[in-house]
């Protein structure tokens, strides 16, 4: 028997058999299973295992952590053994909704809508970083920016700032295609719907607060203000489920051979004109109201919001609510010019990399010592879960230890005001997203999430080994 074949077989026993397994998928590194019940799933058995470098179950999916370049030859092992046949993602997705709770399915829904957009926000997060270098006075001359001192550089930077402006500029359109596709409308119709929210007869939403007369359409005597969403995350949400709900109703109603004329034209028509009358401005309001209510917290009690989102931020990782945030994040950047929340993120994912990195130092497991350095190297560029759930949750201390390196900083460089200007790589790098004037109080707690987590649980595994 392949050593393959035999891994497969010994994970479909730890998992409960393959009567427990409902359906299955794999990533690049991992299996991803949908489980009738998770209670039967043996983790010491799992863990055991040669080729798993770790598992753990989110949103109601349990992921074995195989690696890349196996994870394939394993599964195909594994789909023969439980008969399963092979399953897309949305299937195992499908099937493991099913098991959620109303709320739960609420936090899904929105990370189906952002996860699928975030390669593009974070890369115009990281570009504006390039942009931040070239036009932040201070950095590398007294007073002045780089393109001040070497002005043969500032249409280099203002090529760079309209490329990574793009994708917030034109935010409502990704978000449309993303949502609308989630509620089972047309992605098209989501992209149009979402452009003509920023259409550019509207007023720039980023110029509301600096009009004194507010353009408007005067709709048979009820007036209604001309203006555009740019950067509003809430607006397009609600209008996107609108029109999904809206083309969905007429594609049922509507024959066939009269589809293409009328259920795009009358969907995208009686979506416009609530978007405009109603939609947007209820949303708008609360989008604002949102905004004001975090400002307002964190400018009266920043050290307790560095502490309580610093400290916490891992936990919304573990239960999949720190999607809900990313649109707080990106309200906060259109409304004030930059976000105080997302630097905590970046600070978070370090501080578990560390925790990470200091089990592979103190451990001479050497199974555990490849996941935790692989493990860390992957937090520190932004992706925690592996540091997560196949090191630092497993072993419970690491994990404490890196939340409580994270709300140190988090208290620090919240007092200090630090914010970032855009959504960047949650790690190491997210310093480019970071205003350049808040680089310094940056850093420091940069150096209290490397340092702090990485000595705490270095030492307490060495006195847990000395007690044994």
């Amino acid at each position: 028997m392949s050593k393959i074949r035999e891994t497969a077989e010994q994970i479909v026993e730890a998992l409960g058999g393959k009567d427990n397994v409902s359906a299955a998928t794999h990533c690049v590194t991992r299996l991803r299973l949908a489980l009738k019940d998770e209670g039967k799933v043996d983790e010491k058995a799992l863990e055991d295992i040669d080729l798993v470098k770790g598992s753990f179950s989110a949103n109601g999916q349990y992921q074995v952590v195989i690696g890349q370049g196996t994870v394939d030859k394993v599964y195909n092992e594994f789909i023969d053994i439980t008969g399963t046949g092979r399953a897309s993602k949305e299937d195992i997705k499908d099937e493991a909704s099913k098991k959620l709770n109303p709320l739960q399915r609420a936090i899904k829904a929105l990370a189906d809508i952002f996860i699928p957009i975030l390669p593009a926000i974070v890369t115009a997060g990281l570009l504006m970083g390039i942009n931040n270098i070239l036009t932040g006075p201070g950095i590398f001359y007294d007073e002045k920016s780089f393109i001040d001192v070497h002005k043969n550089w500032a249409d280099l930077a203002g090529i760079i700032n309209l490329i990574a402006n793009t994708a917030f500029v034109f935010l409502p359109g990704l978000i449309g295609w993303s949502a609308v596709k989630k509620f089972g409308g047309s992605p098209l119709l989501g992209i149009v719907l979402g452009l003509m929210l920023v259409h550019p007869d509207l007023l720039n939403a980023w110029d509301y607060g600096k009009t004194k007369d507010i353009p408007t359409w005067n709709l048979f005597g009820l007036p209604i203000e001309k203006v555009g969403y740019q950067g509003q995350v809430l607006p397009v949400l609600i209008a996107s489920y609108v029109l999904a709900k809206i083309e969905l109703f007429l594609k049922k109603r509507i024959p066939d051979s009269l589809q293409l004329l009328l259920v795009a034209p009358i969907t995208l028509l009686v979506t416009g004109f609530l978007a405009f009358i109603v939609i947007g401005p209820i949303t708008f309001s609360i989008g604002n109201a949102v905004t004001d209510f975090f400002v307002s917290i964190f400018d009266n009690f920043a050290w307790l919001g560095g502490l309580i989102y610093g400290g916490f931020y891992a936990l919304l990782v573990v239960t999949g609510m720190h999607h809900t945030f990313l649109a707080v994040d990106l309200q906060l950047i259109s409304n004030t010019g930059g976000t105080f929340l997302w630097p905590m993120l970046a600070l978070s994912n370090i501080a578990q990399g560390s925790a990470a990195l200091a089990m592979f130092v103190a451990s001479r497991d050497e199974k555990l010592k490849g996941l935790a350095g692989t493990s860390a190297l992957s937090a520190y560029l932004g992706i925690t879960e592996p540091a997560m759930f196949g090191v630092n949750l497993r072993f419970r201390y690491p994990f404490i230890f890196a939340m409580i390196g994270s709300a140190i900083a988090g208290i620090v460089i919240t007092i200090a005001g630090v914010k970032a200007s855009s959504i960047g790589v949650g790690g190491i790098p997210g310093f480019l997203s970071i205003l350049p004037g808040s680089w310094g109080s940056f850093f420091i707690g940069m150096g209290i999430v490397i340092v702090v987590p990485f000595v705490l649980t270095y030492f307490y595994a060495k006195v847990k080994k000395e007690k044994k």
